[in-house]
């Protein structure tokens, strides 16, 4: 049995949330494993996390951002991290891993989001130049990646629903440290990152899930199933 963690506030009309509990399931089923989740609100999940998330195989922080409570998700994105525990992050989740590793890794404390603090003079989430809401783009992947193996492919297309992302003056962040920069788009924009040393830590800028829709099964999402499978608590 693997127990999945899914972190954001549920709204049945958020095309991610309905795709979801469907791409789990096709996961699971081609994995061989039975695949069980929980919703968890942010209102709900206070800060520290570890007393609910203890017994979870996987934690996936989801779309839907704002969150109701930013700071519950990003701890629970730093327990996942830490304990370790497989990871996946999409669109708000993207944008949220990348926060949580500069407030606690990178030591930058005052690391924020421009949707969240809107009057920030250097936020590390920023506006995208072009919006990608309800769009489609290609997405290459670094040779050798997490990425790029749980895909099979170097290139693919993938579907957003996204107005934010790491601000390109940012990127140099990622330079140096484990979590890099592995999918970028057309133009060169960071769209990927994952981390080394961590049995499984992914998060993209596209909604991957979004595939189960289409009775597919999200290839990101059954290499998430089959590391959270190996390491169920």
């Amino acid at each position: 049995m693997v127990h999945v963690s899914l972190i954001g506030d549920f709204d049945a009309n958020v095309t991610a949330h309905r795709a979801i509990p469907l791409a789990l399931k096709r996961a699971g089923d081609d994995v061989g494993v039975e695949v069980s989740f929980t919703w968890h609100h942010t209102a709900q999940l206070g800060p520290r996390p570890e007393r609910t998330l203890d017994a979870t195989s996987g934690v996936w922080c989801v779309p839907g951002s704002p969150y109701a409570n930013a700071a519950a998700a990003l701890a629970a994105i730093r327990f996942a991290r830490e304990r370790p525990r497989p990871f996946l992050g999409t669109c708000g989740g993207f944008q949220h891993a990348l926060l949580e590793y500069a407030q606690n890794v990178l030591g930058m404390a005052n690391a924020t989001h421009a949707e969240l603090d809107p009057g920030a003079l250097d936020p590390l989430i920023t506006p995208l130049s072009c919006a990608l809401v309800e769009q489609v783009g290609a997405v290459s992947f670094e040779t050798g990646s997490r990425l790029a193996a749980a895909y099979g492919a170097t290139s693919v297309v993938e579907e957003y629903h996204c107005r934010y992302g790491l601000a390109p003056r940012n990127e140099r962040l990622l330079e140096k440290g484990p979590l890099r920069i592995v999918g970028r788009g057309d133009e060169g924009e960071v769209r990927a990152v994952e981390m080394e040393g961590h049995p499984f830590f992914v998060a993209t800028l596209f909604q991957p899930e979004r595939a189960a829709l289409k009775e597919k099964t999200p290839p990101l999402v059954r290499s998430f199933v089959e590391a959270a499978a190996g390491g169920a608590v």
